[in-house]
């Protein structure tokens, strides 16, 4: 049985917050004020973890998560972000989207769709969109408007980006090392006006790729769909009848959705159905594993049973059990 439990996060004079957690969920709990809804997309036991040092006008994170998930949200108001994808190999999806050894994603005050690999790791930084953009008209230099509004992917000088990249390596080999180090206000002080130089120096060459409309067109068709699967009720659609919905034909559909998500319609669509029975197991949610399969229009309660375990390594009245001992 895998338990779903996050361990407390620990605190340090400066601001240091580490988690870990086994359920995507509770993962999400750790994120602070960023809000963000996650879904487990691939199968297996989910081991997330999230690490932030919070400067006195920055915050550096570091986010490891075990199995594909769909993030989906905001960072928070007034936020501006840049994320460096760490040593992976798979295939992001950023706003329908995909690209293949991404090397620095960037947002203002932007909603966030986004679809990751397996064994995902993201390092970056979060600042106030305020600060920026008056460094910015400090220094002459003009944000890149692509990325207002919605997460991109962009392209950028390199010197500077090896240099953050190299930054955000010393700050947490120093959090696994000597995390005390960070309890000098004068060290926290040096550290973030580090990564503000390299942050002002890599955005007067920032660039973003136009996604082009045949990405545009891809995504409009996959969110259509997805507003089908999401908003079905309690009579599951037949893949047929979404595919009648959205005017695409289901190897149309099919490639649609593994370019914007990164896996097919009906994995997709089973994905989300598991996570929103599971969401209700542990909330306690009706008297039965069988009542909540049967609120999501689910009837073959053995395979689902199977699915469900196959998903999450565990069985649902296993989660259920759970969330009546914590009540």
């Amino acid at each position: 049985m895998a338990l779903s439990a996050t361990l407390p996060i620990q605190e340090s004079a400066g601001s240091l917050l580490q988690a870990v957690s086994t359920d995507v969920d509770e993962h999400c709990a750790t994120l602070g004020r960023w809000r963000l809804s996650y879904d487990q997309i691939s199968a297996g036991a989910f081991r997330g973890s999230f690490t932030q040092l919070s400067l006195p006008r920055l915050e550096v994170f570091r986010e490891i998560t075990s199995q594909q998930v769909r993030q989906y949200g905001q960072l928070g108001a007034d936020s501006f972000g840049i994320g460096l994808p760490w040593d992976g190999q798979g295939e992001i999806s950023c706003n329908g989207t995909s690209a293949r050894g991404a090397r620095v994603l960037a947002s203002i005050d932007a909603e966030i769709d986004m679809c990751t690999p397996k064994a995902f790791e993201l390092r970056g930084v979060v600042a106030s969109t305020v600060l920026i953009a008056e460094l910015a008209a400090r220094l002459d230099i003009e944000l890149p408007r692509a990325v207002w509004h919605q997460l991109r992917m962009i392209e950028t000088a390199e010197a500077p980006v090896a240099r953050l990249r190299a930054h955000l390596a010393a700050i947490q080999e120093t959090i696994t090392a000597a995390p005390e180090n960070f309890d000098d206000p004068d060290a926290r002080q040096a550290l973030e006006d580090a990564l503000l130089v390299e942050i002002m120096d890599m955005l007067p060459t920032a660039r973003t790729s136009d996604p082009g409309r045949s990405s545009a067109a891809r995504k409009r068709t996959v969110d259509r769909a997805r507003e089908l699967m999401h908003g079905s009720g309690e009579r599951a659609l037949s893949l047929l009848e979404v595919c009648k919905a959205v005017g695409a034909s289901p190897r149309k559909l099919g490639y649609c959705f593994q370019e914007v998500v990164g896996t097919s319609p009906m994995h997709y669509w089973r994905a989300m159905r598991l996570n929103r029975v599971r969401r209700d197991l542990k909330r306690g949610t009706g008297s039965s594993v069988y009542d909540v399969a049967v609120q999501h229009g689910i009837w073959h309660f053995s395979q689902f049973s199977l699915d469900y375990k196959r998903h999450f390594s565990e069985l649902p009245s296993e989660t259920l059990r759970r969330a009546r001992l914590a009540a």
